[in-house]
């Protein structure tokens, strides 16, 4: 096995009662690398993206996350591994209404244990990286969709994840700023070696990814780059 893979799944198969959702699939993510996966609504993504989250139990195959099974492991250990080694990016943000910017941002810190004032000056390093510095005692209902969705991914990066799972994470910007947190957010996570898989159903934004994948009917195929 190559020893920068983080993450892998191997003939994984996902059933919603009993229609397939994931038929037989295969995908390797490397440190620092960007996977998209392109389909339209239906097509299975995002059931595959919960899937490498180890959100949902696969029925068959198997996903390894550093050379382990995440079937191996119980409910605490996948719990602790999504909470300290994963982040999460959503479409619409999912910030923490009570929570200013810089304490949402600083939530995987907290939950890890580091103490408030460590953890608070980390978060407020990224939101700088991001150009939010300025937001940081603001609650999420005093900011702009753009500069929400900026604090989910700092959010997502401020415990430097071994990998990131960002589904749709532009979808509900207009198209300048879809474009300016999507730059900012592959920037950060390939500055920091973090690897993304990114579920979209736009071409535009899956252009950006080192490797792309297409998904229809839950069957997964690798989408051969042209030369250039």
């Amino acid at each position: 096995m190559n020893t920068s893979e983080v993450l892998s799944a191997r003939a994984v198969d996902l059933f919603y009662g009993g229609t397939p959702a994931v038929r037989n699939a295969q995908i390797s993510l490397h440190r620092g690398e960007v996977v998209a996966i392109t389909g339209q609504s239906g097509s299975g993504k995002s059931s595959l993206l919960y899937c490498l989250a180890g959100v949902l139990p696969v029925a068959c195959g198997e996903v390894c996350f550093e050379g382990r099974s995440l079937g191996a492991l119980d409910d605490e250990e996948l719990s602790a591994l999504r909470r300290e080694r994963f982040g999460f990016v959503f479409q619409y943000g999912e910030l923490l209404p009570e929570l200013t910017v810089e304490e949402n941002t600083a939530l995987p810190l907290r939950l890890a244990g580091q103490r408030k004032a460590e953890s608070l000056a980390v978060a407020g390093e990224v939101l700088g990286r991001l150009g939010l510095g300025d937001l940081r005692g603001r609650r999420p209902s005093e900011v702009s969709g753009g500069q929400s969705q900026r604090v989910a991914v700092a959010r997502a990066l401020v415990h430097k994840p071994a990998v990131v799972f960002a589904d749709e994470p532009t979808g509900s910007l207009d198209s300048s700023n879809a474009t300016a947190v999507l730059g900012e957010f592959l920037t950060l996570a390939r500055s920091q070696g973090t690897a993304v898989v990114l579920v979209t159903h736009d071409s535009q934004v899956a252009a950006q990814a080192d490797n792309r994948y297409t998904m229809c009917d839950g069957v997964l195929t690798a989408q051969v780059r042209e030369a250039s």
